[in-house]
C-alpha cells in the first residue's frame, strides 16, 4: 500500500508541476501565477494526511492550512524582494531566503490556535496586502519558449515530489497543527519559479508571483471546505467537493476579472512588458 500511495503521490505531482509549467510557457506567466493558487499542492498534501491518517485530521490540518497561506505568500515576497537585491548568484540566494522567510513566518503562525472565522479573516485580510504589495510589478511574456527536455521534466518532478513527501510524511509526527501550516508550502510553485527563473528571466518570475495571491480564494475556499465536509462526507467526496467550490471561485474570479477590464478598470491587467 505504502508503495502504491508513493505512485499516486509522484504521478500527480508531477502532472501538476508539468501542466503549470506549459501554461507559463504557452499561454503566460501570469495565467500560471493565477492557477499556482489553485488547491494543487496542498490539496495533493491533505489528500494524503487524510488519506494515511483519517478524515478528522486532515480537517483540523486543513484550517491550519488557511492560516498557513499567510506564510505561502510571504515566500513569494521573500523571493521577490531577494531576486531584486542579489546581484551575484541571484536564484540562489532568492531560493534560499524565500524558504527561510518561509520558516520563520511559519513559526509564528503555529503558536495561533484559530478557529475557523479566524482563519478566513486572516489569509483574505493578506491576500489584500500582498495584492497591493504586488501593484507596481508589471506584467511579462514569454517570447521565446524553449522545447521542454528530459532534464527539465526530471528536475520539476523530483524536487516537487520530494517537498509533498516530507510534508506529508511529517503529519504523523508533528500533529494537525504543524501538518496544516506545513501542507501550505507552495510544493507546486517552487519548482516552478525555479524552472521559469533559470530559463527565462526574472521578470517572468515576478509576474507568477504578482497574480499567485490573486488566484489563493480558490485554495482559501477549498481549505475550508475540507476542515467542514471531510468528517461528514469523507476523503474522496469531500475533495470532490472542495476542488468543486475552488473551481467556482475562479470561474466568477474570470468574469469579475473581464468585467474590469472590459470597462477600462483593468486592475488586475496591467501594461504588459514585452
Amino acid at each position: 500500500m505504502a508503495g502504491l500511495f508513493f505512485i499516486i503521490k509522484l504521478v500527480v505531482t508531477v502532472t501538476v508541476v508539468l501542466l503549470l509549467s506549459l501554461v507559463a510557457e504557452r499561454v503566460s506567466p501570469r495565467v500560471a501565477g493565477i492557477l499556482s493558487g489553485y488547491p494543487l499542492g496542498a490539496a495533493i498534501a491533505l489528500f494524503f494526511i487524510g488519506l494515511e491518517n483519517s478524515p478528522e485530521f486532515a480537517s483540523r490540518s486543513a484550517v491550519y492550512t488557511m492560516m498557513g497561506l499567510v506564510a505561502t505568500q510571504s515566500f513569494v515576497y521573500f523571493y521577490y524582494r531577494a531576486s531584486l537585491f542579489f546581484k551575484r548568484f541571484n536564484i540562489l540566494g532568492s531560493c534560499v531566503s524565500a524558504i527561510a522567510g518561509y520558516f520563520v513566518v511559519i513559526w509564528l503562525l503555529h503558536f495561533i490556535r484559530p478557529n475557523k472565522i479566524l482563519a478566513v479573516l486572516i489569509p483574505v485580510a493578506s491576500v489584500f496586502l500582498f495584492v497591493y504589495l504586488f501593484k507596481e510589478v508589471k506584467n511579462a511574456t514569454i517570447q521565446n519558449k524553449i522545447q521542454l527536455t528530459p532534464k527539465i521534466l526530471f528536475f520539476r518532478a523530483f524536487l516537487a515530489a520530494f517537498i509533498l513527501l516530507i510534508i506529508t510524511g511529517t503529519a504523523k509526527f508533528v500533529g494537525p497543527g504543524w501538518a496544516g501550516l506545513f501542507s501550505a508550502f507552495p510544493i507546486t510553485l517552487l519548482p516552478l519559479i525555479l524552472i521559469v527563473h533559470m530559463t527565462y528571466d526574472k521578470e517572468h518570475v515576478h509576474t507568477i508571483i504578482k497574480n499567485f495571491p490573486l488566484g489563493l480564494g480558490s485554495l482559501i475556499i477549498y481549505s475550508l471546505c475540507v476542515s467542514i465536509v471531510y468528517p461528514i462526507n469523507g476523503i474522496y467526496a469531500g475533495t470532490l467537493i472542495s476542488f468543486a467550490a475552488a473551481t467556482a471561485y475562479l470561474i466568477v474570479f474570470r468574469w469579475v476579472d473581464g468585467l474590469f477590464s472590459r470597462h477600462g478598470k483593468g486592475v488586475r491587467r496591467p501594461k504588459t512588458k514585452e
